[in-house]
């Protein structure tokens, strides 16, 4: 469809959104991620019956670690979508980057000297 949305992100392709794990996530910001979203299918249409409700859980959980360590749960997301919806994915990637920049660098990967990327690097 070649949509437009920032450079900086990365996308990371699992067979369910319900198979992306909180240390999956966490680990995502202890190697220097900004932000991270998790998109799964759309509420009740997911083809491995509740993997997405598992994921919601999840990103939720890592939000709570998040703000619990000072690191801020808007810097992690999730989104259900269906595959026709790449505009609105897109845009919600365009959103969480404007997010991200707003927010600053993690201070994780600044406390580790690795601030060398832009900021507003977002892993997806």
């Amino acid at each position: 469809m070649r949509l437009q949305y920032p450079p900086h992100v990365r996308i990371i392709e699992v067979p369910c959104s319900g198979k992306v794990d909180i240390i999956h996530l966490l680990l995502a910001f202890e190697h220097g991620a900004d932000g991270v979203i998790v998109v799964g299918c759309m509420e009740g249409d997911c083809h491995y019956m509740a993997g997405n409700l598992y994921a919601k859980k999840r990103v939720f959980r890592v939000k709570e670690i998040l703000d619990r360590v000072g690191l801020g749960g808007d810097r992690a997301g999730m989104y259900n979508l269906s595959s026709g919806m790449g505009g609105r994915f897109a845009e919600i990637v365009r959103e969480m980057t404007e997010k991200i920049m707003e927010l600053g660098p993690s201070p994780i990967r600044i406390a580790q000297g690795t601030a060398v990327r832009a900021a507003g690097e977002v892993a997806a």
